[in-house]
């Protein structure tokens, strides 16, 4: 194994909806040989109060100050959690990013539909990818085999998470990074990009579906040690 002797050494990975935290292998993989120490959140997506304590928990077992990557849903999450002390820096990764006081619906307003991503909702309020929609709308990139996997393994989401707002956006207090992919086609691109330049954040774009936590581990990765070099420094 690699090691670092960078001043940040651990990364907090958290998953978005629809998902769990397995999509997270590649990324897991790269940065580890790398020297870091890596944890995975795995979201309930019961609440989005939930989900920031399970990634609370996970920020409170490391042992020093530590990068905060979200996907999708996990940005609105890591936008509330990357409060906590420990947080240096954070990294969103085709993520939301709501501010204070705004909630992950408020996000879409004044932006292009994406009418290849289609959720189904339950009469219990859980809502869940359509199966015949989800390759084209989630993960039109991925190998055939991988994108099966995540339509097969998907975890529903309680859709009111998505009306519940974020008391204190850390990234007006944090250095932040996003990677973007342009060919996403679960958030209209110039959404992602409204957040990502309004949170200050470095941007880094790739060709690549909303899955690519998954199918672009190394581009991910390389932005994550990016913050990690630089966090600290560049804190506001």
């Amino acid at each position: 194994m690699v090691t670092t002797d960078h001043a940040i050494k651990n990364v907090v990975l958290v998953h978005g909806a629809f998902a769990d935290g397995s999509g997270w292998r590649g990324v897991y993989d790269n940065l580890t040989s790398r020297g870091y120490r890596v944890t995975i959140v795995q979201n309930p997506l019961t609440s989005f109060d939930d989900d920031v304590a399970a990634t609370t928990r996970a920020l409170e077992s490391q042992d020093g100050p530590t990068i905060l990557v979200g996907h999708s849903w996990g940005g609105t999450v890591i936008t509330e959690a990357g409060n906590h002390d420990k947080v240096a820096g954070l990294v969103f990764v085709a993520a939301l990013a709501p501010d204070s006081g705004e909630t992950t619906g408020q996000q879409y307003e004044g932006f292009a539909p994406t009418p290849k991503f289609v959720i189904d909702v339950g009469d219990d309020g859980f809502g869940i990818l359509n199966a015949d929609a989800f390759i084209e709308g989630f993960a039109a990139d991925a190998p055939a085999a991988d994108a099966a996997f995540l339509r097969d393994s998907q975890v529903p989401i309680n859709m009111a998470a998505f009306g519940a707002s974020v008391s204190n956006a850390a990234w007006r207090d944090k250095p932040s990074w996003a990677v973007i992919g342009t060919d996403d086609n679960a958030f209209d691109p110039a959404m992602v990009q409204h957040m990502a330049q309004r949170a200050g954040a470095k941007i880094t774009s790739v060709a690549a579906s909303h899955a690519l936590y998954l199918t672009q581990p190394s581009v991910v990765s390389d932005v994550i040690v990016e913050a990690a070099e630089n966090a600290l420094v560049s804190a506001r």
